[in-house]
């Protein structure tokens, strides 16, 4: 095995599935241990076992008693039904998201590898890194910030740190990059999670994440290019509805499917189908989760991609709304989807596989060719030997140092300043400004890191923070007390969510901040996410983003405006009325960080 696993690493797992899949038997008995392992385990399984391995199920990562619902829940997901695999998902809890711990996420992890038959694949959307999910790893900005610094090496620093902190706690199929090219600013979904409008760049970032993913032997990992066939230029988000792009093949070509393709080049493992309807594509406007003319005669025969193809969750309305659970499982499958996450019930999607192939829909060789590539990854992962995670070891992995250092470096060189009319940055009489708040939850921690870092450079300014549940006549009394400051900092929290809708400010903050903006004092708007923002606040007198909400991101906004760092970032999308691709104020540093800043 030892053997194996070292030779193993040297093939790009793209290219074992899709031998593992298509292998004849009589090359098959032939073949590799990991070949073989494969077919012992498909002699040993029945057909609804092996519908089941195609289905990849949430868990929330946090500690479950044995005899609570929820723990009964997923013991019969793995136990009973045997499912292939498992998603560690946010909880979402009074209008907020609750990441889970690395430890009680280990540990768990742990608990269902033990219960289960076969080694489990576990995923999860860690899209700027594990911190999207896991509290106490770092804190990456969001893939725009990278574009903004120009930093290819970062994303692949980010990537390698992802793989090592993903095995630590039990996970091995990262569900990253998203390859999207966002060239909609009414995107409500994508938005910053993209590197950008242009295509060339965002292939480059993609790449260096493959590539950066796969560079940690000792941490195998699948990597996911999302959201196939492009979901950048829609202005739905495919949780609440089905998008659509309607771009002509040859726009499909030289923007969508550029990124996909540099994905698949680099050896991607894996490459998830996107709830996104694409007339030009497919003409019946069925979402591409459910057609075969995207997945099977776009994707995998004219591009070549011989590796896993795995649905976006198949409870979102994208898909969820036009079909019945069990049709839209069987439909996915049919299209040329491998694997489906995170459907409604897996009871639904397990008995309408098992009905399909019964009644000759579905081919049992085209189910074993699916079920194989899932099996064939399990072992390439090197499950087989090791399935637990060393809970003792989490510590020495998570969370490094080094690692810290380059998501700060990142988010330092991803400041832009788009403009600054009254030259306003950096501050120059810090003491009399006034600095607000604008965060997205009021239970959520938006803007304290940034209060913090403020108050650590000018103990007198005023800080103010808002929350979104704040009335018109609470947002008035704060405007009112602004009238005594010299400038005033507004910092507000764009970041983008599934089910919102749209990528805006909540509440009564638009009033509330065009007030200010018409009245005598500066206003300085800083976007901490969606760069976008702007076109809604064209007068403010000095404009930042940072494409990001992260404390990584918020400190340095803090140095930024303190003239601490040099603001070298450049916009990687266009901002309509506002600025252009590649626009950026450069400035130089001015001053040099206290001691302990």
């Amino acid at each position: 095995m030892r053997l194996f696993l070292r030779a193993a690493r040297a093939l790009t797992l793209c290219s074992f599935l899709a031998a593992a899949a298509t292998a004849p038997k009589s090359a098959v008995k032939k073949a590799s241990p990991a070949n073989f392992t494969v077919r012992t385990w498909l002699r040993t399984m029945t057909l609804r076992d092996k519908a089941a391995q195609l289905l990849i199920m949430p868990i929330y990562g946090e500690p479950a008693h044995r005899r609570s619902a929820e723990a009964k829940k997923y013991e019969h997901l793995v136990r009973d039904l045997h499912v292939g695999g498992l998603i560690v998902t946010g909880h979402s809890m009074n209008g907020g998201i609750r990441n889970a711990e690395p430890y009680a996420m280990a540990a768990l992890i742990n608990r269902m590898q033990k219960m289960s038959k076969l080694p489990l694949l576990v995923g999860a959307d860690f899209e700027r890194g594990a911190s999207m999910r896991v509290n106490s790893t770092t804190a990456w900005p969001y893939n725009m910030a990278f574009a903004a610094a120009q930093d290819l090496d970062g994303v692949s620093a980010e990537a390698a740190e992802t793989a090592r902190e993903a095995r630590a706690m039990g996970v091995n199929w990262i569900f990253a990059p998203v390859a999207d090219v966002n060239n909609n600013p009414d995107n409500p979904i994508i938005n910053i999670r993209s590197y950008g409008e242009n295509p060339e760049q965002v292939s480059k970032f993609v790449r260096a994440y493959v590539l950066g993913a796969h560079s940690e032997k000792l941490s195998p990992v699948l990597v996911t290019a999302k959201h196939f066939p492009g979901h950048g230029d829609t202005a739905q988000d495919s949780h609440i509805g089905l998008a659509r792009i309607e771009a002509d093949r040859q726009r499909l070509d030289a923007v969508e499917l550029e990124p996909f393709r540099a994905a698949i080049a680099a050896g991607v493992d894996a490459i998830m189908s996107g709830h996104i309807a694409v007339p030009a594509l497919e003409p019946e406007n069925e979402p591409a989760t459910v057609s075969s003319k995207i997945l099977t005669d776009l994707l995998r025969e004219e591009m070549g991609f011989h590796g896993i193809v795995i649905t976006d969750a198949m409870d979102m309305q994208g898909v969820s709304a036009l079909f019945g659970p069990g049709e839209a499982c069987v439909r996915a499958i049919e299209a040329g989807n491998d694997v489906l996450l995170m459907p409604k019930r897996a009871e639904d999607a397990i008995n309408g596989l098992v009905a399909a192939v019964q009644s000759g829909r579905i081919t049992r060789a085209r189910l074993d060719q699916s079920v194989a590539k899932v099996l064939a990854a399990k072992v390439l992962l090197g499950l087989v030997r090791k399935r637990l995670v060393d809970l003792d070891g989490i510590a020495d992995l998570v969370d490094s140092p080094e690692s810290e250092e380059r998501a700060q470096q990142v988010s330092d060189h991803a400041v832009t300043l788009v403009n600054d009319q009254k030259d306003q940055l950096p501050l120059r009489h810090s003491e009399s400004a006034c600095l607000l708040t604008l965060a997205e939850n009021r239970r959520g921690q938006q803007g304290q890191k940034l209060s913090e870092e403020v108050k650590k450079r000018a103990p007198g300014m005023t800080v103010t923070a808002l929350d979104p549940g704040m009335s018109q006549a609470d947002l008035e009394q704060v405007a009112q007390k602004t009238s005594g400051c010299s400038q005033i900092i507004v910092a507000a929290y764009v970041s983008v969510a599934a089910y919102r809708g749209n990528v805006a400010l909540a509440g009564f903050y638009p009033d509330f901040l065009n007030g200010l903006i018409a009245g005598k004092v500066p206003v300085t708007l800083v976007s901490l996410g969606n760069p976008y923002l702007a076109r809604s606040f064209p007068n403010a007198s000095a404009y930042l983003t940072t494409y990001s909400p992260t404390p990584t991101s918020e400190i340095a906004l803090a140095k930024a405006l303190f003239g601490e760092i040099a603001i070298t970032g450049r916009l990687p999308v266009s901002i309509p009325g506002i600025a252009k691709f590649g626009d950026g104020i450069q400035l130089p540093a001015v001053h040099v960080a206290q001691k302990g800043l």
